[in-house]
């Protein structure tokens, strides 16, 4: 676990159940020398651009948190730079929960997983929407998309964290299990 991701997750109430639960002490060390995770390296590149999905949480100015499933084709969350992730937000159900949380409050935190191969990774960021800017929502549209790209979400990375695969159950995409399978 990175620190800058300990540092955000671990608030005082989360501290206080890891005392609880004996665990404290061992987070504290990784809150005061866990790896850099303010910045993407390649691998977490690599794993983010690769899919084909992952869900975004916001929270409403009530208080209140917002899951929404996202997806395209592997590759339409783009990685910009080692702090940058980008998507074209694609009009859907027009009730604009995200976006309209993010007019309130830029934190989010993304789930990215890989069930075929039982990996996945957490993110937290702060995210803006950017309508203002032709070539960015072209560079982040995939092939086919542009009738229905309404802006450009980018996400600077505040810090994320790999999970450990113990209780995620393979499932595998109609193209992962066709190339498992022989002739």
């Amino acid at each position: 676990m990175g620190r800058h991701f300990a540092q955000i997750a671990f608030t005082p109430a989360v501290q206080a159940e890891q005392a609880a639960l004996g665990s404290r002490d061992h987070y504290a060390k990784v809150e005061e020398r866990g790896r850099d995770d303010s910045q993407l390296s390649t691998q977490e590149a690599a794993f983010i651009q690769a899919r084909d999905s992952f869900t975004m949480a916001t929270v409403s100015e009530t208080g209140w948190p917002y899951l929404q499933h996202r997806g395209g084709p592997p590759g339409f969350v783009r990685v910009l730079d080692a702090r940058t992730i980008g998507f074209a937000d694609f009009s859907g159900n027009r009730q604009h929960i995200s976006v309209g949380n993010l007019a309130m409050d830029d934190r989010v935190s993304l789930f990215f997983l890989d069930q075929a191969n039982r990996r996945r990774l957490k993110l937290l960021g702060h995210a803006r929407v950017v309508r203002d800017d032709p070539a960015l929502l072209a560079r982040l549209t995939p092939a086919g998309a542009e009738d229905i790209a309404e802006s450009a979400v980018l996400i600077e990375v505040a810090g994320f964290d790999w999970n450990c695969p113990q209780h995620i159950t393979p499932r595998f995409t109609a193209e992962e299990w066709a190339a498992l399978r022989p002739g």
